[in-house]
């Protein structure tokens, strides 16, 4: 019902920026939170960062500074810009998103098929 389209992982070497887009498609009425999560080898799945459909932004203490999220509502497209990225940042990366499907009363919860991010020492 909900497709999500994620672009922008990729290689890069430490000090270096990358930018992550997902943009969202099917029946939906509105989305809500979108966000990035990601996961390491080994780890939990963690948040990095979420936007409210008012712009409201929230970040995890290890990005804050270094990352930014934002939105196009009219695009239903969610984009973080990740900028002194470290070897530490090395993880797949997994958009979000929370809709309201067409017809449906209640929020539905969607997740992107991940891209990989790798930051070389």
């Amino acid at each position: 019902q909900v497709q999500l389209d994620e672009s922008g992982g990729g290689l890069v070497q430490a000090g270096g920026s990358l930018r992550l887009s997902c943009a969202a498609s099917g029946t939906i009425f509105s989305i809500n939170d979108m966000g990035w999560y990601r996961q390491a080898p080994g780890k939990q799945r963690e948040l990095v960062a979420s936007i409210t459909r008012g712009g409201t932004t929230n970040y995890a203490d290890s990005v804050k500074g270094r990352f930014t999220i934002s939105r196009d509502n009219a695009k239903n497209t969610v984009y973080m810009q990740m900028n002194v990225l470290k070897p530490e940042d090395t993880a797949v990366y997994y958009c979000n998103v929370l809709v309201y499907l067409i017809g449906s009363i209640s929020l539905s919860n969607y997740w992107g098929q991940g891209t990989q991010v790798t930051v070389s020492s």
